[in-house]
């Protein structure tokens, strides 16, 4: 991790007596708090949810056989599917005039995933955010630049109330404008930004074109989110601005941002504040409950949601469960990849963020890139298009970094790859989460 000027963040851990009490409490208190709420969300989701009435019987379980947090493996899981077919309102547990606000996943592949939210639900969302911006060093009365959309994403109108309940001036800009995203920043001098990693990246870019030095922003804290990144792109991004790069993790369908993030003293993985969320790692192909340690999918439990309690949903998200540091709650890992974002090439499994950490070991190529899946005869062939950083213009230079990006994804991912590099500015930017992958193979061949 990058050195962070102390004159930027002084005294970020918050002190332990402004933490919420459950974040410190015992395992056994946690554990006390889990069983009780888990049991009432699936009283409530079996007594007013038809879809799980239907899941549980057919499954055979009933709400009381829930005597231990384990027995929650019993229950069947909940997909994304499952949340589609009831659209638009068939998975609320309320009357639909109870409901306060919708949310709505984008849709892009397929019905959008329509989630609602009672008041008292809006609440707790607040409350979580405000718990997570203040993980991340956030104070009262910091400036806090929300660069996240506005409307039916979840990240814009999360992130904001959070703020506002934390105590924090918020400035709510919204996506896109990046122009004017860096003026607002040089102006107001916000102490917090909150936005897609790769959104970052792209207001970085903005700071060179414009000849400003993002080292002598204000910004010292940035909460980033939505999509995977990397270790390597949060030291680009600590290096770029001297400041504290610190992930937060959530979705549409449990709640929004807000489920779970990093502590700035450590930095070590996202405590999931379990008071409000229960999770589970299990195998993605048979479903088995993995012990904390192992590697598997993220499975998530609502603990307190009224218009929309969700039961073991499978968010698709790759990491492992681990004990609680900076807090009692435990961590998971930094997460880096998703189960139906892996890419099969020749055999060989991977992910976009594998490749994003080759990219950016070299010092020419910027933090932009897009993986293209082509054919090529009878084999899949992989084409990185890399960008190179607006200084860099020496054709010579860049052929050298152009044969050492393909050496590394050679010989740290056992595959063989075209590079293309490309001008500054030629990758697409993204106001919301980046298209990494474009797969231009015939939709039968994809699978290998």
């Amino acid at each position: 991790m990058s050195a962070v000027p102390a004159y930027k963040v002084p005294a970020m851990a918050p002190r332990r007596e402004d933490l919420d009490p459950i974040e410190i409490a015992s395992r056994d208190e946690i554990a006390a708090l889990q069983l009780k709420r888990l049991a009432w969300t699936l009283a409530h989701a079996y007594e007013n949810v038809p879809h799980y009435r239907t899941a549980f019987e057919t499954t055979g379980v009933h709400p009381s056989d829930l005597h231990d947090l384990p027995d929650l493996s019993k229950f069947p899981f909940t997909t994304k599917a499952d949340l589609r077919a009831g659209y638009p309102f068939g998975m609320f547990a309320v009357p639909r005039e109870r409901i306060a606000r919708i949310h709505a996943s984008s849709g892009t592949t397929g019905k959008p995933t329509v989630v609602g939210y009672t008041k008292r639900d809006l609440d707790v969302w607040t409350e979580v955010v405000a718990r997570s911006i203040r993980a991340a060093g956030g104070r009262p009365g910091m400036m806090l630049h929300n660069a996240y959309g506005y409307g039916l994403f979840t990240g814009g109108l999360g992130l904001h109330s959070g703020a506002e309940r934390l105590g924090c001036t918020v400035v709510p800009v919204s996506g896109g404008m990046t122009e004017r995203q860096v003026a607002l920043i040089q102006d107001l001098r916000p102490d917090i930004i909150t936005v897609t990693p790769s959104y970052m990246l792209a207001i970085l870019d903005e700071f060179r074109r414009q000849g400003a030095d993002p080292l002598a922003s204000s910004l010292a804290i940035g909460i980033f989110g939505a999509e995977p990144w990397t270790k390597a792109m949060r030291a680009e991004i600590e290096a770029a601005f001297g400041m504290h790069a610190v992930d937060i993790y959530g979705l549409s369908e449990v709640i929004g941002p807000g489920v779970a993030n990093e502590c700035v003293e450590t930095k070590d993985g996202l405590h999931i504040w379990e008071d409000h969320f229960y999770p589970e790692i299990v195998d993605p192909r048979t479903g088995r409950v993995l012990p904390d340690g192992e590697t598997g999918e993220l499975v998530l439990t609502t603990l307190s949601k009224e218009a929309m309690p969700v039961i073991r949903y499978r968010t698709r998200d790759l990491t492992r469960l681990l004990p609680g540091t900076a807090r009692t709650m435990r961590r998971i890992k930094k997460i880096t990849g998703r189960s139906d974002d892996m890419i099969i090439l020749r055999g060989v499994n991977l992910f976009p963020t594998q490749i994003e950490e080759q990219v950016l070991r070299c010092e020419l190529f910027s933090g932009h890139y897009q993986i293209e899946l082509t054919r090529e005869g009878r084999l899949d062939a992989m084409i990185v298009h890399a960008e190179a950083r607006p200084n860099a213009v020496n054709a010579d230079l860049l052929e050298a970094e152009r044969q050492l990006l393909l050496g590394h994804i050679k010989s740290m991912l056992g595959i063989s790859a075209h590079v293309v590099v490309e001008p500054a500015g030629a990758i697409e930017r993204s106001l919301g989460k980046a298209r990494r992958v474009v797969d231009r193979r015939p939709e039968d061949d994809t699978a290998g």
